[in-house]
């Protein structure tokens, strides 16, 4: 499907960019694959790394509309992976959080329809579903407008899905490696919010995974939530450094004690696949679609009403022995 595509992932000198342009250079042949993002030397680190000739390197700002149309000429899918993503940040600094994470969606929209690219994969995050804080409240005004982007996008052949899941293993500005650096520093404890906190948890691998056989799947409007498990921030502390205290220093401003992937006032639109839920839209298309068979001919079953995708309720909790061997947890 990506060979001899020409892609474009906006913020892609970010964790999931640098992973997501690795997997697509081993696997696939594009004719062109395009990191667009606003770091001059996030960039010039990154071209170190992979300097295959499909690969372009674009700078630019999603707030800006017409450096994005320019970039997305002779595009066929873009991945959407800029935004804001600090919880304390956003709460201090609104406005500029809003420009980047509702502006700059809404200008990726406009761009894709404008260059009739073909499909489009935004991705989003637990906290968008009730949020309490900015950022989350940001990526939800975000998720809604990529879902009715389909409706807008009229005569266009463009069409606009959503990627939901939680926390990235080992990602910049995570737990993980701000754990492994205290610990590096010579920490005698580590910092813990509540020893109650769960979080989802999912490699970059699985995250990249997720979007590409979204983009098999997608007939365009749905959000799609992987099956992944939950951590308890404790068991996380623990399985890094068993020798060490633990001190809670309390919830942040913006943070949660548990998180949510699917609530129980989406469950009427949820299905349930194999590997993945997939929330309908709840507004219709001019179009409608059967998103109970996927288009790779997958088919999902409705959900129980009372259902409910919580990090805290979730049946598969990481046991210490699985943090360590199935994703690595060492110093």
């Amino acid at each position: 499907m990506f060979n001899n595509k020409s892609i474009l992932i906006t913020g892609g000198t970010g964790s999931f960019g640098h992973h997501f342009v690795k997997v697509i250079l081993e696997n696939f042949k594009p004719k062109k694959l395009v990191v667009f993002s606003r770091d001059e030397l996030k960039q010039f680190e990154m071209e170190q790394i992979y300097h295959d000739p499909c690969m372009r390197y674009f700078l630019g700002d999603v707030r800006d509309e017409k450096r994005l149309t320019q970039a997305m000429r002779g595009i066929d899918y873009v991945i959407h992976a800029a935004a804001l993503k600090q919880v304390p940040a956003a709460e201090y600094n609104p406005m500029e959080c809003i420009k980047t994470n509702i502006h700059g969606a809404q200008n990726v929209i406009q761009a894709a329809l404008a260059n009739e690219v073909e499909k489009v994969i935004a991705l989003s995050t637990d906290k968008a579903v009730n949020p309490i804080n900015l950022y989350g409240a940001t990526k939800l005004a975000s998720d809604k407008l990529f879902i009715a982007a389909n409706n807008i996008a009229g005569g266009h052949r463009t069409i606009f899905s959503v990627v939901r899941y939680g926390n990235v293993v080992g990602s910049r500005g995570s737990v993980l490696p701000h754990f492994k650096k205290l610990i590096k520093e010579g920490a005698q404890e580590l910092p813990i919010t509540d020893e109650r906190m769960t979080r989802f948890w999912i490699t970059l691998q699985e995250g990249v995974e997720l979007v590409l056989k979204s983009f098999k799947r997608m007939h365009g409007g749905e959000i799609f939530v992987p099956k992944i498990p939950s951590v308890n921030i404790v068991d996380l502390a623990k399985s890094i450094a068993p020798n060490l205290k633990l001190k809670k220093i309390g919830i942040r401003p913006g943070e949660k004690l548990h998180e949510v992937l699917c609530t129980v006032d989406d469950a009427r639109f949820v299905l349930e696949f194999d590997d993945h839920y997939t929330i309908q839209p709840s507004i219709k298309f001019s179009t409608p679609a059967d998103y109970s068979l996927n288009k790779l001919g997958e088919r999902g079953l409705p959900v129980d009403q009372e259902f409910e995708y919580h990090s805290g309720k979730n049946p598969h909790f990481l046991e210490m022995d699985e943090l360590i061997s199935s994703y690595k947890v060492t110093v």
